[in-house]
């Protein structure tokens, strides 16, 4: 067994957002890993609807001030801290004004999905691997967590590709059954390009469906893990087929079993 430098790139972690399959289990995740001896850092975007005074977080200003440029325009990077005391476990959070002052996550109260998601993820993207070189740590794997989470993959292996801090790292993406519905904006594609980014994989998400993210980011990934009996036949059967390690469902994701599974999964990834 290795003890590993793990980044989570969560899209949900409880207590901060209600207790679903994935903030459940990010939470579990974080602090199994740990408590194996892992060295672990992990991250979410700081919601508006995330109570920031009974949850104590607080910003951290040598980390905060940087400005993002999405799809030409500047957006201030703001870095929060908390952490969760039954878990022993530091959660870092990347907030905008402009897309996490909203009081809620990704969709309205009609349930529909914010337009502008695509930027959000691209800023939480970036915002994440940004702190993580100011922070000087390097991490052996990236594990993203949610469809949020799906660009990080893509900037890694792009943008950050030459980075020391990045150039080895391995790359676990999780699979769960919360997609979403339609596309996002037909803009997304080009807001990723005007990064600087030119990668013929990225032409699958010129319609950018769950699918077809989901495609993306298993093309990208050095291992893959099924979450959620709720994962479409076409998404597992894309994972199942793509040749990487693959670890499939498993009911009791909080069993000290399937937390040793991780363990070696992972050191399976890093062979």
């Amino acid at each position: 067994m290795t003890n590993n430098r793990i980044l989570y790139v969560c899209q949900e972690i409880s207590p901060y957002l209600p207790e679903t399959g994935p903030s459940t289990h990010c939470r579990r995740l974080s602090q199994a890993m740990q408590e194996r001896g892992n060295e672990i850092r992990t991250f979410m975007p700081r919601y508006g609807c995330i109570n920031e005074r009974r949850n104590q977080l607080h910003e951290v200003i040598r980390l905060s001030g940087m400005n993002l440029i999405i799809d030409d325009n500047d957006h201030q990077l703001i870095i929060k801290v908390a952490s969760i005391p039954s878990a022993h476990v530091q959660i870092y959070f990347i907030d905008n004004d402009d897309y996490f002052n909203r009081k809620a996550v990704l969709t309205d109260e009609t349930g529909t999905l914010f337009a502008d998601n695509d930027e959000r993820a691209i800023f939480f993207a970036h915002g994440v691997l940004e702190t993580v070189q100011k922070l000087r740590w390097q991490p052996t794997i990236v594990h993203c967590h949610g469809w949020f989470s799906s660009v990080v993959p893509i900037y890694l292996k792009n943008t950050f590709a030459d980075n020391p801090l990045f150039q080895n790292v391995k790359i676990v993406v999780s699979l769960y059954g919360n997609g979403f519905p339609g596309t996002l904006a037909p803009e997304f594609l080009s807001k990723i390009e005007n990064e600087g980014i030119s990668d013929e994989k990225l032409q699958i998400i010129a319609k950018p469906s769950y699918e077809n993210l989901a495609h993306l980011v298993m093309d990208y990934a050095d291992g893959i893990v099924i979450e959620s009996d709720q994962v479409t036949a076409e998404v597992a059967n894309y994972a199942k087929n793509s040749g990487k390690p693959l670890l499939d469902y498993q009911d009791d994701k909080a069993s000290a079993t399937y937390m040793d599974a991780y363990q070696q999964f992972y050191d399976e990834v890093l062979k």
